[in-house]
Order: structure tokens, then sequence, then C-alpha cells
């Protein structure tokens, strides 16, 4: 009978994943406060350990599905926001699906590679953790620094890009009890603003083919998917460090590897720092995003098993999760091309607008309206969209330095 309940809990929590992958602003923390909210009628039905196999099999799930309104639709969630701009890049020169299979290949490459690495992550975790909480601050200083140095002529304009991102990512957080405040902050920054951009050079999305070769290098999907794995780990036990930073960090260690590599990167990034979240609440009984918040809640204490049980349900919801991706992506490939794109960019303007007022109401459309003009600011600028991060950058700079 457990078993038959786990079993169902794994499909369930897959198609919730589903749903909350390729719908914008519907996010996995939003379903983890449902569950958690209801657990105590769930909880006369059902146990706990089959409450949190849902929640891991949803957000591990959620973590390959949304790269699809990503890439195809311009709305990101914090995980995907650095993935918009070379996946509509990919996207504009007809590769959109080969976009999509890079953000897969990343996904379900640091999955299985974090598995294999789970041992030394749950014996490293304690004793780093401390260690790098002193420097990561100093850290970050550093690599924005880095970044905004390298930009020949236009020092100025990154560090205003960096700056005014910044200011108004601790403005936004400092607001008290906004219900999703990434997302029309990431949703201005970069959905809106290159979508209105797109619109104003009046593009036109080409046909989408599903058969050309993929061209990233072995040498740099390796490099990517360890990379991934590798600052996954940091950011799973790190307060307030989220995969966006873990993904700057990333790119400056690896090099240029072009937009492929950096696509795989990306989707790694955020596979590897949910799934090693799991050692995190093993390891340090701490939580660091909602879904595992939620999963403490409800078993008080991972255990040995649990965490065994975890894996093994996460090990199985990416590999169907990687099946139903690159499915639902030749579905987006032939509809995206089907629609008059500048019907299509105020239907997304429309639906995220709306969005936005139900979860925040003018607060939250005051914060989307200024983001899109800082997002725009910064495209007139010509300086990389990257040094819009600074808007989660700069506050947890703050936050391991003050």
């Amino acid at each position: 009978m457990i078993l038959l309940e786990a079993l169902l809990a794994l499909i369930l929590g897959i198609v919730s994943g589903i749903v909350t992958g390729i719908t914008p602003g519907i996010h996995v923390n939003l379903v983890s406060v449902l569950v958690l909210s209801f657990s105590p009628l769930l909880l006369t039905i059902t146990s706990p350990l089959v409450l949190a196999i849902y929640i891991i099999s949803l957000a591990i799930t959620h973590t390959f599905l949304d790269t699809l309104p990503s890439i195809y639709l311009g709305a990101p969630d914090e995980a995907q926001a650095l993935n918009v701009l070379p996946g509509h890049r990919l996207l504009n020169k007809g590769e959109g699906h080969n976009a999509v299979i890079y953000t897969v290949l990343g996904s379900l490459g640091s999955l299985l590679l974090s598995i294999v690495l789970f041992p030394l992550f749950i014996v490293s975790m304690a004793k780093l953790a401390p260690v790098v909480n002193d420097w990561i601050g100093y850290g970050l200083i550093g690599i924005m620094g880095y970044m905004i140095l390298k930009e020949k002529n236009k020092k100025m304009n990154s560090l205003l890009a960096f700056l005014l991102a910044g200011c108004l990512g601790l403005l936004v957080f400092s607001i008290p009890n906004l219900h999703q405040p990434l997302f029309p902050l990431l949703s201005g920054l970069f959905g809106f603003s290159i979508l209105l951009m797109s619109m104003l050079q009046k593009s036109k999305i080409p046909i989408q083919s599903l058969k050309k070769p993929l061209r990233i290098s072995r040498i740099n999907m390796a490099k990517s998917i360890s990379a991934a794995s590798g600052v996954g780990f940091i950011a799973a036990f790190l307060p307030g460090f989220g995969s966006s930073q873990a993904a700057i960090i990333a790119t400056n260690i690896v090099g240029d590897i072009g937009d492929e590599g950096f696509l795989t990167l990306v989707g790694g990034i955020n596979t590897a720092n949910m799934l090693i979240s799991i050692a995190t609440a093993y390891t340090l009984d701490k939580a660091r995003n909602g879904a595992i918040v939620t999963v403490n809640e409800l078993l008080g204490t991972v255990t040995f098993t649990d965490m065994m049980i975890f894996i093994g349900v996460a090990f199985i919801a990416g590999g169907i999760a990687t099946m139903l991706t690159l499915y639902l992506s030749r579905i987006f490939a032939k509809l995206i091309v089907k629609v008059n794109y500048y019907y299509l960019v105020w239907s997304i303007i429309g639906f995220i607008t709306m969005l936005t007022f139900y979860f925040d109401g003018f607060i939250g459309l005051l914060i989307l309206l200024t983001a899109t003009a800082i997002g725009i600011t910064v495209s007139f600028l010509g300086v990389g969209k990257n040094h819009l991060m600074g808007c989660l950058v700069l506050p947890v700079i703050l936050y391991f330095v003050l």
C-alpha cells in the first residue's frame, strides 16, 4: 500500500512539475506552500514521506520543463533568467528546439553526475560551509568587478547596468509582504525588455528546425556539466546564494563555451542545485529553497533512508522529465511559428501583467514597469544582459559582507 502511494505521489509530482514548468509565474514554491497549508488534511489520508516524494518529483521535473517558457516565450524564473538571451538568439536562428536540448543535456548530465558525487558532497558540506560563508561575498565582488572591467569600451555602462539592477533588487526585497517579488523583477529585466526590443526591430520567428545538428563540442559539454555540478553544490548550502549567482561564477571558471555551452551550464546548475539541496537537508538540517523547506516541515528530520528514497525519486523523475521536455519542445517549436509574432508578444505581456497584478497588485506592476525600463535602457547602452543579474547578486554581496 505504501509503495502504491509513493508511486502515485511520484506520478502526480511529475504532472504538477509539467504545469509549473511551462506556466510562467507558477513556481514550485507556490505549490509547496499549498501542500504545507493543506498538510493537516492530507496527512489524514497519507504519510509525510509520501507528500515529500510528491514535492521532490515536482521540483526535479520543474527544473527540466521551466526552460520552455524562458526560451520560447521570454518569460523566465530566477533559475532560467540568464538563458533568455542565448535561447532567444537560437530561436531567431530556427534552433529553439536545439536550445532546449542543450538545457536538457545539462540538467540530465548534472543530475547523473551529482548522484555519483553525492557521497563526496555530504562529506564536504559540513566542513566547507563555514569557510565559504566567510569569503563568498568578497568573491562575488571580485567576480563582478572582473566582468565589468573586461568590457572593452563600456566599463561605466556595465557598472551602471549592474548598479541600476542591484538597487532595484535591494528595493524590491525590502518591500514587505510581496508574494512573488522575483516574478515582475526578472520578467521586466529579461523577458519584457527583450520581447519589446524584438518587436521594435520587427523580428519574426523563423520556421523552427527539429533536425539541425547540435553544435556543442564534447569538451564544452563536459566543462558545462562539471561546472554546473560544482557550483550547484555551492549554491545548495549557501544562504541567499542561488542558481543565477552560481551561473555567474561558473561562466568565469569555464571561459567561453558559446551559447550552446552556456545553456547546458545554466540548465545543469538548476537541476544540480535542487538535487544537492537534499544533501543539505540531511547533512546540515537546513533548507535553501521552498521545496526543501516544505520537506523539512513535513518530516521534521531527513533521515538517511529518506535521503536515499529522494535520490531514487529524483533519478526517475529526471529521466521521465527529459523525455517530456523534448516532446513538449517539439510541440512548442511547431506552434510558435503559426502565431503572429506581434500578437504573441502582446499576449505574453498581457498574461504576465495580469499575473503580476494578481500576485502583488499595483506594487507588482510598478516593479514590472521599472524593471522593463532598466532592461530596455541596458539594451540601448549596448552591454551584456548578464550585468542585470546585479538585481540578485548585489543583495547577496551585502548579505555576506555586512
